[in-house]
């Protein structure tokens, strides 16, 4: 494994986009928060949203500046680390790269600074209008970008051209994929999970301080809200369509996330279990009956294929990474659930801000929203292997042949020292802020 030069290739690409990550599924999380407290803002002449506005643009703005930052090398690596995925695939999915950066990034980042300074300048209204603009851009961007991925999991829109490589033949077909709608949809509502648990656990912290106690009342009560919605729409319906569409078009994917080595009726589904891909069984399973066969299809008795069903070499080269990763997600998701439900009855009863025993849960939990959307996204892109594009383009087909793997852990080495002080850098700011807190009338 280590001997293989496409393994560094994929394990720099994997970190830098980990990483990356971190910071636009808050961005997207929060976007529509502001612009929720803007309009409240207008419609009661509450000073307390505008307040809220200020303070969590400045969080918006520090994210948005470090993705900006980290996002940049993952564009060279297409060329660096993946040229040959590029030559074959770049007459398609660079409609969307490009997409993406002259539309949806140019708007987001126009409109954030005057979003963060220009306040007074614009007056209440305009000022809404630019919290529009940065949610739009924000979730726009997410969309060509998820709509990129959707080809690279269901090709759409394309033919092969005279040389070999790809060319877009259907651009309507390669924008509105059913794969990216429904990838788009349980992402978005996943990045909303992460800004509610973040906003949620900034009004616990406050209250537990016993700081800034009418913010931290408005955080309280959106986060949880949001949170709890958010919790339940990113299993059903979004995480259940998901579900059907790997089912549908990646059969051999849906068998690996489950540990399922032999096909048959009646799928049972797997809650805990270990699999053993050498002697192909799931070790020490407790199954729910029929329950794959109903999440797949939606009927208990349907018939669900088995790895012993492919051919090994079309198996994705990392299934127990794969297995584990899809059921800590849903560990983790119906987690999330039954935490935002509890917050939520508190609230309903008037005893959350004095529920020290729940709002210390509810401070610390923030980080696993983050955690679960990184394993939701090992899950897609594991399950795709070992193909780069779907049926269609292998990933050992896909690395730059020129680079060795010394330069490859080389710079691996640099983008892991660089991130963890750009990492010290943001903690350092985003401390600051919540350190001095929202400010604004009614503090």
């Amino acid at each position: 494994m280590f001997d293989d030069p496409a393994f560094w290739h994929r394990v720099q690409f994997a970190f830098t986009i980990t990483y990356h990550y971190l910071f636009p599924q808050l961005t997207m999380g929060l976007a529509w928060f502001l612009v929720y407290w803007k309009w409240r803002a207008l419609r009661t002449g509450d000073e307390r949203y505008n307040a809220a506005v200020r303070f969590w643009a400045r969080i918006f703005g520090l994210n948005f500046a470090v993705g900006v930052v980290t996002g940049i090398p993952m564009e060279f690596q297409f060329g660096t680390n993946w040229a040959a995925f590029s030559r074959y695939s770049g007459g398609v999915i660079g409609q969307t790269l490009a997409m993406e950066g002259m539309f949806s990034f140019f708007l987001e980042s126009a409109f954030i600074g005057v979003l963060i300074w220009g306040e007074k300048r614009l007056g209440p209204r305009n000022h809404f209008i630019a919290a529009i603009a940065v949610a739009l851009g924000s979730w726009l961007s997410g969309y060509f970008i998820i709509a990129t991925n959707a080809f690279m999991q269901h090709p759409a829109g394309h033919a092969i051209t005279a040389d070999g490589s790809l060319g877009l033949t259907d651009i309507g077909a390669f924008l509105l994929n059913p794969w990216a709608w429904t990838e788009f949809a349980h992402n978005q509502i996943a990045s909303l999970v992460t800004g509610s648990f973040a906003i949620t656990a900034i009004g616990a912290f406050y209250t537990l301080r016993g700081l800034h106690t009418h913010q931290a009342r408005l955080y309280l009560q959106c986060g949880t809200t949001v949170g709890l919605i958010a919790s339940l729409l990113v299993a059903f319906p979004t995480g259940d369509q998901q579900a059907k569409m790997v089912a549908r078009y990646q059969p051999v994917t849906l068998a690996a996330m489950e540990g399922r080595f032999h096909g048959g009726p009646m799928a049972d589904l797997c809650v805990i279990g270990q699999p053993d891909v050498q002697k192909q069984r799931l070790d020490n399973p407790i199954e729910i009956p029929g329950g794959l066969s109903f999440l797949a299809t939606g009927t208990f008795t349907s018939n669900i294929r088995g790895l012993d069903e492919f051919s090994t070499d079309m198996w994705p080269d990392n299934i127990e990474l794969l297995y584990y990763a899809f059921h800590l997600m849903v560990l983790l998701g119906t987690i999330f659930i039954l935490l935002m439900a509890l917050a939520n009855l508190q609230r309903f009863r008037g005893k959350l801000e004095t529920s020290t025993w729940l709002l210390w849960p509810l401070m610390l939990a923030f980080p696993f929203p983050y955690i679960a959307n990184t394993l939701g996204w090992i899950t897609a892109e594991l399950g795709r292997q070992p193909w780069l594009i779907y049926n269609l383009f292998r990933t050992d087909h896909g690395y730059s042949a020129v680079v060795n793997q010394g330069n490859v852990v080389f710079t691996l080495i640099g983008f892991t020292g660089l991130y963890f002080v750009l990492g010290l850098l943001f903690l350092y700011l985003v401390g600051r802020e919540i350190y001095h807190g929202p400010g604004g009338a009614h503090d």
